[in-house]
């Protein structure tokens, strides 16, 4: 057995013109390279054969660290287990968890379904989680995620108060945690524990306006100090109904005034399917007015700080807080204003869920609806813009066809 030696000892040893080995005890000695370099190293003997394992760099490794950790590995020499074999196998774990940690996964399943959300949808995504949950649990292994953790998330931020969003929160982790299922990473769905841990904040953002607010509504959006473009957003939405945000990034490009026809491609819808708005003679001056207004901006309504971005999605929720209409009507409210009156009014469902491009479940009907109701659909939304005119004039005339649906 070697002489046990100091740290002195070991310091002082000098490089030769091939490496030395310097022995301490018990297999443990110090590779000493020709160039200088210092490595500890441990020799063992395991099932009859001779190996070494490294244990660690002379510069970032005292002769005690050295030590401690050949007596680590002794340990394990007698019961049988290779040191070199098991430091190879806690690096492949360690790596597999570096790979696997919730924020690992979550992103990967955030690119899985890129290509079928819209660009706005995939942004709010990624920000939600790397905001509020990726600094809290993303660096933690997947499997070592627990529901109390993510309730934690949720309570903060429903008290900030946001619980809205607190609720997608814990959506799209049990949706993090199912696709980790489904690859093999993790075990449970710890989301589904914390399922009603917080409750929907009740609003009336969606309750349709009746046939006597619609005036008033519309009265207040031409006496507000709001931008030509933002007016025109309001009167837009409530005579086409789309979705805000497909109204919001509308391009000039889409439009064919002539033939009064917006055509909103598949990229910028919900339903990831094109979708082609018929457009009342009321709809197609507001967009020559506006026209006139925008320039050769590709945008009808760029962002008022970046004119190379679209209105921000929060600005015409403002504008109508700012009318009075905060907690009860939302710029969403105004396809379900259209969508309550036209059946009301006796339009046949299939083209009034047509226009509102509502996901038709079933697929041969689906495929069979894509192209029809254009012309019933145009006929249906002159009907409403007169219909509309008429509830400001006060000479209210309830269009009767033969759209409805036999009782």
């Amino acid at each position: 057995m070697a002489k046990r030696r100091t740290d002195s000892f070991f310091r002082n040893e000098k490089a030769a013109d091939k490496p030395r080995k310097v022995a301490d005890s018990n297999g443990l000695y110090l590779l000493i390279q020709k160039n200088g370099s210092r490595f500890w190293r441990y020799r063992y003997s395991i099932n009859g054969r001779e190996s070494v394992v490294a244990l660690g760099d002379y510069s970032e490794m005292s002769l005690q660290a050295a030590r401690e950790a050949r007596d680590a590995a002794r340990r394990l020499v007698k019961q049988g287990i290779n040191p070199a074999q098991h430091r190879k196998a806690a690096r492949i774990i360690a790596s597999d968890q570096a790979a696997n940690t919730f924020e690992a996964v979550a992103r990967e399943w955030i690119e899985q379904h890129r290509k079928d959300w819209t660009p706005y949808y995939f942004k709010q995504v990624s920000t939600v989680l790397e905001q509020d949950v990726f600094s809290k649990i993303g660096g933690l292994p997947i499997r070592e995620v627990k529901s109390a953790h993510l309730l934690a998330i949720l309570k903060e931020v429903r008290d900030r108060p946001a619980p809205t969003i607190a609720i997608l929160i814990r959506q799209w982790c049990s949706a993090v945690f199912l696709y980790a299922i489904a690859t093999l990473r993790a075990d449970n769905d710890i989301a589904a524990a914390v399922k009603g841990a917080v409750k929907k904040p009740k609003t009336r953002h969606k309750t349709p306006l009746s046939p006597a607010e619609i005036p008033l509504l519309m009265e207040r959006v031409e006496a507000a100090r709001g931008t030509v473009q933002v007016q025109t957003a309001l009167h837009l939405l409530l005579l086409t109904f789309v979705r805000p945000g497909e109204l919001r990034q509308a391009q000039w490009s889409e439009f064919d005034l002539d033939r009064a026809l917006w055509a909103i491609p598949e990229a910028r819808m919900k339903m990831r399917e094109a979708h082609v708005v018929p457009l009342s003679t009321q709809a197609v001056a507001l967009l020559r007015k506006l026209r006139a207004v925008s320039g050769s901006n590709p945008l009808l309504f760029p962002n008022v700080r970046d004119p190379h971005r679209a209105m921000s999605p929060t600005t015409l929720n403002r504008s109508l807080e700012r009318m009075g209409y905060a907690k009860v009507f939302s710029a969403h409210g105004f396809r379900t204003t259209a969508s309550t009156l036209l059946n009301e009014m006796g339009f046949h469902p299939d083209w009034i869920e047509k226009q509102l491009a509502h996901d038709e479940r079933n697929a041969s009907r689906r495929h069979y609806n894509r192209a029809k109701y254009v012309q019933e659909r145009t006929k249906m939304m002159q009907a409403w813009a007169d219909y509309l005119d008429g509830l400001r004039s006060g000479d209210v005339v309830i269009p009767i066809h033969a759209g409805r649906r036999p009782a």
